[in-house]
């Protein structure tokens, strides 16, 4: 079961939340020149992975970058809690007095973030040099272009409060769906159905269910047209089975929750232009990255919470 988190008291502090994040985020580009955006990206990751792992404490503070003890400190830093940025310079630790109180605490979100930061300005403030700087921490290709992507997200919209969901189809509209995640597929091999399927009338729009940047754009032979994007929190979006994308939909798009992506179509199982072989329905599927992997994960408890949420919206609006 989900929690529904829609209580007055709890958007107000979510709301507070969000503007001490950008406070904190506006005040390292000010004295770095490292534009917000990008600060915003690299937290909001390491916000989404401490949450997806548990390798790794949960963020307790602001800030979601996590920085190991020895890292902060030093590999040869004989203390492992050492604050003095001194000491810690000495044996090449990461740690750094960002507030300018003379201590390097990594239990301080400002110290945290203005180390993410002197560690950026090594290779440079321009979005290239930010990249470089990005994989040569993550050693990762997925993961640089994630962060990029939710920069380039945070940029686009100009605020950190982007958690708002919408049902993929119109709630209008003549639809249905039941939990079918895990549930055995015939066609391809043995696989089990990571997803949840809406049946909807042919053409029926498909639209993004969050704020995200499309990630993937194409034909695949078991879901047949189908559209991928990636939202703040490290969760891919997957619709297949469509009839056709919306005009101009590019890969590297900016979309928001609500926006047509495609239609509802019968695509897939066969080489491209496969269609007919099922009745009409969108393919709904979501899947978490957590640093290393990714996994499928059962998205009709947020398809039913989407739906009471815009419900409640409309009846308001």
């Amino acid at each position: 079961m989900i929690p529904n988190f829609t209580s007055k008291a709890f958007a107000g502090e979510q709301e507070n939340v969000y503007e001490r994040r950008m406070e904190l985020y506006k005040r390292v580009e000010a004295v770095t020149n490292l534009p917000w955006y990008y600060m915003a990206a690299i937290d909001q990751y390491e916000r989404s992975i401490r949450l997806a792992r548990k390798d790794l404490p949960k963020a307790e503070g602001l800030s979601g970058i996590y920085f190991r003890p020895e890292e902060w400190a030093g590999l040869l830093n004989p203390d492992i809690q050492d604050t003095n940025p001194v000491s810690i310079q000495f044996f090449n630790g990461i740690g750094f007095d960002g507030n300018g109180d003379g201590k390097a605490d990594v239990r301080d979100d400002e110290d945290v973030l203005h180390a993410f930061a002197q560690y950026l300005l090594t290779y440079g403030t321009d979005h290239d040099n930010i990249k470089i700087g990005l994989w040569n921490y993550y050693k990762r290709d997925k993961t640089v272009g994630i962060i990029i992507g939710k920069a380039k997200i945070y940029k686009h919209f100009g605020r950190l409060d982007l958690e708002q969901h919408a049902f993929p189809v119109p709630l209008r509209s003549n639809h249905s769906y039941k939990n079918t995640w895990g549930d055995a597929r015939g066609w391809g091999g043995r696989r089990i159905h990571e997803g949840t399927d809406i049946f909807a009338g042919y053409g029926v729009p498909v639209r993004a269910t969050g704020y995200g940047i499309v990630e993937m754009k194409g034909w695949n032979r078991f879901g047949g047209w189908r559209v991928g994007i990636r939202d703040i929190n490290n969760t891919y979006h997957y619709f297949a089975h469509l009839s056709g994308f919306a005009k101009d939909l590019q890969v590297g798009q900016v979309v928001e929750p609500g926006q047509v992506i495609g239609g509802v179509g019968s695509s897939g199982y066969g080489p491209p232009g496969t269609s007919g072989k099922f009745p009409p329905h969108l393919h709904y599927g979501m899947y978490k990255d957590n640093g290393y992997t990714e996994w499928s994960f059962d998205p009709y408890p947020h398809l039913r919470l989407w739906s009471r949420e815009e419900r409640a919206r409309l009846k308001k609006g």
